[in-house]
């Protein structure tokens, strides 16, 4: 164990984003891996007591001693984990085996009076123990913690769109002038986006589930010693009552197709924001958004006049980074040769750094969707400025009119040319067509032409 400051952290999650990772510190760290894991080997040895197979008997005082154990689990009851691990400890030489040391952990603070040291862990491998554990950490994390961020991001573009639905912006397909829109309708569609995201992850979340079935699954040792108990039903009493969905036919892993699927709910989620962070940027850059300074702040070391949209390039590289380790994780947690190799146990101590970087990219965001405040004079220029946009409208009308060639007419008019309202105008009045129909088409403005944008808000997933 040591003590490093934050400066000397190898990972900036731990160090320049330590403030933003706090959170996930009781579900992502070893001391929550060793509490959690202290919670199943607890949990189980009561419910062997609770069998009527087994002479093993513990009264309320000793459970409640017992469920103690986890539920104060503090940094010095980690440490002595640890100890029991490395160094040995009392009549323990060093396991070198971090779920034995667990094992003997709970040996340390049974109940006194109570004689259950064979019965901790009885029949179980670490495996049983460990697929729990990690379960019990990574479901809250992603319930208690990212879920209300990403609620929390999805919230505020739900207002920001309502605050902005009436207001017209140029809209660019491929890059080039299109039909106007409003600001608050395109921040509408990221918030549905994002609410049919969150709906993946939680239905996700609800399908997170754990196995205990012993060495290869088949509950050999629990049958040996009682054969007439029915250990499915045991085991499955046993994962419900974690919390958890009960996994019935596994090798001796559980095969972690549930982790996967959370993994890429996440990463469902992290792309619409990823989206959402290059449109943003794209309209700072354009000057379509403004950015509340910060007294004191410097946007670049060189240039003073800058205000640089750093919180969505930091939640664009956070989201990133995020982005290529849950895919990584979901593809590799899901393999396991035969009944068993340990490959994945490293692999899974990265899950937190995976969700860390997922709450640095959300809070980073919504940071900057604080910030930003839009430019309507810039977009209103930016539209007084393209009026071809309305070409669009008048060759539809002139369609409904039976005009023929009514899109090639405007094309011609248009196409590849400065085009102004004054042009417009005269090619409307060059038209045969009725002077209801001529003056429907004089009054249209690019401003104007947004269609029912400012409803479709309305339509936003909450």
């Amino acid at each position: 164990m040591t003590d490093r400051s934050a400066l000397q952290a190898v990972s900036p999650l731990d160090g320049r984003y330590a403030r933003y990772t706090e959170p996930l510190v009781p579900y992502a760290s070893e001391q929550a891996l060793m509490r959690a894991r202290t919670q199943v080997e607890v949990e189980y040895l009561i419910a062997l007591a609770d069998l009527d197979a087994t002479p093993l008997e513990i009264d309320d005082g000793q459970r409640e001693h017992l469920r103690d154990v986890y539920e104060t689990f503090d940094g010095d009851d980690a440490a002595l984990v640890k100890q029991i691990e490395t160094e040995g400890y009392g009549e323990y030489s060093a396991t070198n085996h971090d779920v034995k040391a667990i094992e003997y952990f709970v040996r340390e603070h049974l109940p006194e009076g109570l004689d259950a040291a064979q019965w901790i862990h009885f029949g179980l491998t670490s495996e049983d123990v460990n697929n729990l554990a990690h379960r019990l950490l990574v479901k809250p994390a992603v319930d208690d913690v990212l879920v209300p961020q990403l609620r929390e991001v999805r919230d505020a573009l739900v207002e920001q769109a309502r605050e902005y639905r009436d207001l017209p912006m140029l809209a660019r397909t491929h890059g080039q002038p299109a039909t106007p829109t409003t600001f608050g309708k395109e921040l509408a569609v990221y918030a549905s986006r994002l609410g049919r995201a969150l709906g993946r992850i939680d239905r996700a979340s609800v399908e997170i589930s754990g196995k205990l079935a012993g060495a290869s699954g088949t509950y050999a040792a629990h049958d040996a010693a009682y054969p007439d108990v029915d250990w499915p039903a045991f085991s499955r009493e046993f994962v419900g009552g974690l919390g958890l969905e009960h996994e019935p036919v596994t090798t001796q892993v559980n095969p972690c197709d549930d982790l996967a699927a959370v993994f890429d709910a996440l990463r469902g989620a992290n792309n619409v924001l990823l989206d959402l962070d290059l449109d943003v940027w794209l309209y700072v850059s354009d000057r379509y958004l403004g950015q509340e300074t910060t007294e004191g702040e410097t946007g670049s070391s060189t240039m003073p006049h800058k205000v640089n949209p750093i919180d969505f390039e930091n939640s664009e590289g956070n989201l990133s980074k995020a982005n290529s380790d849950l895919t990584f994780l979901a593809d590799y947690v899901t393999k396991s040769r035969l009944q068993r190799d340990l490959s994945d146990s490293t692999v899974k101590r990265n899950v937190g750094a995976a969700l860390a970087h997922c709450l640095i990219g959300y809070s980073k965001l919504q940071n900057g969707l604080g910030k930003v405040v839009p430019n309507e004079q810039v977009m209103a220029d930016d539209l007084e400025s393209t009026p071809e946009v309305v070409g669009e409208a008048v060759q539809t009308i002139l369609r409904r009119e039976g005009f023929d060639d009514a899109y090639e007419h405007v094309k011609k008019a248009t196409r590849g040319r400065d085009v102004s309202m004054a042009d417009f105008t005269a090619m409307i009045d060059d038209l045969d067509v009725n002077e209801d129909v001529r003056e429907e088409l004089h009054a249209l403005t690019p401003a104007g032409y947004t269609g029912i944008a400012d409803e479709m808000v309305d339509d936003a997933r909450e």
